[in-house]
């Protein structure tokens, strides 16, 4: 425990105070801007937006959590140690919900009360998962599991399927899927593979034991 805490402070130290403080509050203005952006888009008419927004269904696509998860997973992957991960995703979704409901009660004149618990309580233990996920960049097995367990989620984020079906939610998650496999890369294609298929084999069996899905 004590050479684990003294690895964090090592990698606390290794970046200045004001740039680390600097760095979470612009991880916080995106998740305002990234809110507030999504409520925007939830609360205007389909034909009065750009016509690319209907045609990938965008609105959609922000309200479901595939995307959250991976810009969740590419702040903590690339902050600067676990601990640094768990308080930039925590404010991240600090942000990105709080302007979502503010803007959902004071402008849009609702508040879906039972939806945003559910968001209220991902966001309180997104510090967590975060804190966890960071280490999915180590190369060791453990690492190599951790992030099989990841890209697993996000492919059950991205596909449906059942005994006779299988099929895409959108190319929106597709892409998504795509980049949480460029983030989470091995240090050379034969893990990468190995890694890709044991997120399958662990999506398939996710998908068995919860077959309810967050997508």
């Amino acid at each position: 425990m004590k050479k684990f805490l003294n690895d964090i402070r090592v990698a606390e130290n290794a970046i200045p105070l004001n740039k680390q403080v600097i760095n979470t509050v612009l991880i916080l203005l995106l998740g305002i801007a990234l809110g507030t952006f999504s409520k925007f888009l939830d609360c205007t008419p389909v034909n009065e937006l750009p016509f690319i927004f209907e045609y990938l269904d965008i609105t959609n696509f922000l309200g479901r959590f595939a995307i959250w998860v991976m810009i969740a997973l590419c702040i903590s992957i690339y902050s600067n140690s676990s601990l640094r991960a768990a308080i930039n995703v925590f404010v991240f979704f600090v942000g990105m919900v709080t302007s979502y409901y503010l803007y959902s009660k004071y402008i849009a004149g609702f508040f879906p009360r039972s939806y945003a618990m559910i968001w209220v309580v991902f966001t309180a233990i997104s510090p967590i998962l975060a804190f966890i996920s960071w280490y999915a960049k180590g190369k060791s097995k453990l690492a190599l599991i951790l992030s099989s367990m990841i890209l697993a989620i996000l492919f059950n984020m991205t596909f449906v399927f059942g005994d006779s079906y299988f099929e895409i939610r959108s190319i929106l998650e597709l892409i998504t899927f795509i980049c949480g496999i460029v983030v989470m890369k091995r240090d050379n294609i034969k893990n990468t593979m190995i890694m890709f298929v044991l997120s399958c084999g662990i999506a398939f069996i996710l998908n068995l034991i919860i077959p309810f899905s967050f997508g």
